[in-house]
């Protein structure tokens, strides 16, 4: 049985919400569980959501995709108004505290995409290229992983 978000619906049931926001009903309450959305209950104790929790809902799951960790979403998203709608600018000043960290994120990962076919700066010395990279395993001496994936070369600023 498919269940319909009309447009001009002010609430949504679980239901409704979970179709429109292509997540399952168990995602929201885990949500809510999780202090990310609230809803109100009816007199028969069904949940409804007010129609801005799809917008948080679409939020979340992008922030969830981007690997974001739930305690920073529910940061950012406790910096939204609880008493209306939140405005273009409310969403705004949200986006403005992941700019750095999404900066970093979008550096690091157009790194690894670039040098992936060669060296990531693990210290493996598997590939020729390693072993000019990091001659004698000098990266290994400043810790386990991939040392110098996480600060760019000169070359690379």
């Amino acid at each position: 049985m498919s269940t319909h978000l009309s447009w001009q619906a002010k609430e949504a049931t679980v239901g409704e919400l979970a179709e429109r926001a292509g997540v399952a009903t168990s995602a929201l309450r885990f949500y809510e569980r999780e202090g990310l959305i609230n809803s109100r209950r009816t007199s028969g104790n069904q949940r409804r959501y007010s129609r801005d929790t799809l917008r948080r809902v679409a939020f979340i799951r992008a922030s969830q995709r981007l690997g974001i960790p739930l305690a920073a979403i529910r940061e950012a998203l406790a910096l939204l108004p609880e008493n209306r709608t939140p405005t273009r600018e409310d969403w705004a000043r949200v986006s403005e505290c992941w700019r750095e960290d999404l900066n970093q994120r979008i550096k690091l990962m157009t790194q690894l995409r670039d040098h992936l076919t060669e060296c990531i700066g693990c210290g493996c010395l598997s590939l020729s290229h390693c072993a000019l990279a990091n001659p004698y395993d000098k990266l290994g001496e400043e810790g386990p992983g991939p040392r110098s994936l996480a600060c760019p070369g000169p070359d690379e600023s």
